[in-house]
């Protein structure tokens, strides 16, 4: 791509340094050039609200539906990687299982009961791995009972998704489609067609509801994608900003009304899913960027949400901050997460379980907590302790 060096700032961003504490370099990009080709990815990279609101919302100029689109490649079309009257009846299927009033009441109770037989059971220990300890178990427990696979042992579910993961990383680096993902993904299918008939779970209400039995496969695949990753991160992410500053623990320990608005807080200030990535479908100029018909363009959900135009002093976390809501965590438009609601459920609850049941609650100072990845942020691991 040759811009003639009009995008100077974005010459100098790397995908290391986005990888590694991309606010800075995101700041640098929002304020002189909010869309900017960035040739170390090789893509646009919008870092401006306003400017990834334009994006989102406009399917038919900038589309997942394009050959180069990793996940697709890994587990077939699904609502993440469709667009037009496909997609459109994908999402419907989904509509009614992902209201918010049914997420609550179908999935608050189990959610609940999971959430404190993993803080019971690492509580006398008074230290321990909460990732491994708590998010993990937690967000692969519930992805699989609501795609109906109450028979799979979880160390099964978890090898489906890092398998997944694995091949989505890899294609999405220039690699071929690894052996893995074509097994894993066939267990999967065999296992999810097996489970449409009379079990009620999420998957089975959609086909019930007129999606393709093939279609219900790709989609649970997506499901079990986010299910995992993304609602792992958003409970390390928001334990972490509550952790690191006890004052900030001490303001929801004391007012637990406050904690779902520091849910959204979480996600405006270290998003999960950091990055989506869209495809011009035709010549367009946004904030003065000539996107091409063809070129990739990478949305920063991360520097969306720290726009100061939206949110002042954006890179404090505040658990009073009033529009805190109105971050894109989840993306916008037609591509939003169908799942939000049921992730931000198993956050709230997970978190609140924790601090109520592990007394005097705090982070292990001997391990760092920093997040890294370009797409998937979350520290890879988070130590604490507390009172046995």
């Amino acid at each position: 791509m040759d811009v003639g060096g009009a995008f100077q700032v974005g010459a100098t961003v790397t995908r290391a340094e986005l990888a590694a504490d991309p606010h800075p370099a995101l700041a640098r990009l929002r304020a002189d050039e909010p869309v900017s080709w960035v040739p170390d990815l090789g893509s646009w990279l919008v870092t401006s609200r306003d400017a990834a609101l334009q994006v989102l919302r406009d399917a038919r100029t900038f589309t997942v539906d394009d050959p180069r689109f990793s996940t697709a490649q890994v587990i077939g079309p699904s609502m993440l990687s469709l667009d037009g009257p496909a997609h459109g009846a994908a999402r419907r299927a989904f509509a009614g299982p992902f209201r918010p009033a049914r997420v609550a009441h179908r999935f608050t109770p189990r959610i609940t009961a999971l959430a404190a037989e993993l803080v019971a059971r690492v509580r006398p220990e008074g230290r321990a791995e909460l990732r491994a300890g708590l998010a993990g178990p937690l967000a692969v427990r519930v992805v699989a009972e609501a795609l109906g696979l109450r028979d799979i042992d979880t160390a099964t579910v978890r090898r489906w998704y890092s398998t997944f993961v694995t091949a989505v990383s890899e294609v999405t680096a220039g690699g071929s489609l690894p052996p893995a993902a074509g097994t894993a993904f066939e267990s999967l299918r065999a296992h999810v067609l097996a489970s449409l008939d009379g079990n009620g779970s999420l998957i089975a209400e959609a086909v019930a509801a007129g999606l393709d039995r093939d279609r219900a496969v790709s989609n649970a695949a997506v499901l079990l994608f986010g299910g995992i990753e993304t609602t792992e991160g958003m409970i390390l992410n928001l334990l972490r900003h509550l952790l690191s500053d006890p004052r900030r623990l001490a303001v929801v320990r004391d007012d637990p009304d406050l904690l779902p608005n520091a849910v959204e807080e979480s996600l405006r200030l270290e998003p999960a899913a950091a990055v989506v990535d869209r495809y011009a479908t035709r010549d367009v100029e946004v904030v003065g960027a000539p996107i091409r018909g063809g070129d990739p363009v990478t949305v920063s959900l991360a520097g969306a949400n720290r726009d100061p135009a939206t949110f002042p002093d954006p890179h404090a976390f505040d658990v009073h901050r009033t529009n805190a809501r109105q971050h894109l965590a989840f993306a916008h438009g037609p591509h939003a997460c169908p799942a939000m609601d049921l992730a931000r459920l198993e956050a709230l609850i997970a978190v609140r379980t924790a601090i109520a049941g592990l007394p005097g609650l705090a982070l292990d100072e001997r391990h760092p907590v920093a997040p890294s990845s370009l797409v998937f942020r979350k520290p890879g691991s988070l130590h604490a302790r507390w009172l046995p």
